[in-house]
């Protein structure tokens, strides 16, 4: 089964936007994983322009489903804070600093000795490690040769072109799924999906772990409601 972890960076964005509480971010966690998400995901950046650092130490009380907090290693802060909380995961991504979103994944050839550092780091505190990559099977293992425990496939190139041809743009995904299968990796899948093109993604690579979706669910919500938007991506997510 893939699970469906929720991003709710975009919360916090909302909430800073206007000062004070309002939309709650440690509630709106809560009541995602009471209408079914199976994780909770943050993205902390040094600016603190969406999650706060202090919201991610509030959320590891409340969290009872998987938490993922995502961000660049090279920032020591990100670094303490995932080691003070102990996340079920840590995913590595290679943001620059004041980047609007992540928009690649890490050249993991280039820096594997730092990539495999960290991954030891957060390893030995029992966090499992996950390295946001490119869909290149070359990337993929060198992911594995640094001690990740999952990749997570960058997919805003297949979002980007599911609409004009969605066999052209899953082909590059599927293949270095297959790598990250066989060499015994987890994999995870991240960016841009949406209610359109994720079942697609799904079905064809079915050995996927995990999905993190926070933007588009979040457009979604104010549509739909939030109670009602997570089970249709569940939905998506099991379709055959």
């Amino acid at each position: 089964m893939t699970r469906l972890s929720v991003n709710i960076n975009k919360i916090a964005t909302l909430r800073n936007s206007r000062g004070g509480n309002n939309p709650d971010v440690i509630k709106v966690a809560q009541d995602c994983e009471r209408f079914g998400a199976q994780g909770i995901t943050v993205h902390p950046r040094p600016d603190e322009r969406h999650i706060r650092y202090k919201d991610v130490y509030e959320l590891k009380e409340v969290v009872t489903t998987e938490f993922n907090i995502e961000g660049n290693p090279s920032e020591e802060k990100f670094v303490r804070l995932v080691l003070d909380v102990k996340p079920d995961q840590v995913t590595l991504v290679p943001d620059a600093l004041g980047a609007l979103t992540s928009n690649a994944g890490w050249d993991t050839i280039a820096h594997r000795e730092s990539l495999s550092r960290w991954a030891d780091q957060f390893k030995s505190a029992g966090i499992r490690v996950s390295i946001f990559v490119n869909a290149d099977p070359t990337m993929v293992e060198g992911a594995f040769h640094a001690g990740a425990d999952r990749v997570e496939l960058y997919t805003e190139p297949y979002a980007a072109h599911y609409h004009q041809d969605r066999e052209s743009a899953i082909a590059p995904f599927v293949e270095a799924a297959k790598v990250a299968h066989e060499v015994g990796l987890g994999l995870n899948a991240g960016h841009d999906l949406d209610l359109h093109n994720l079942a697609f993604l799904k079905n064809r690579i079915p050995w996927l772990d995990e999905v993190s979706i926070g933007h588009a669910l979040i457009c979604d919500a104010l549509y739909f409601g939030l109670e009602n938007v997570i089970p249709m991506y569940l939905r998506q997510l099991a379709q055959d």
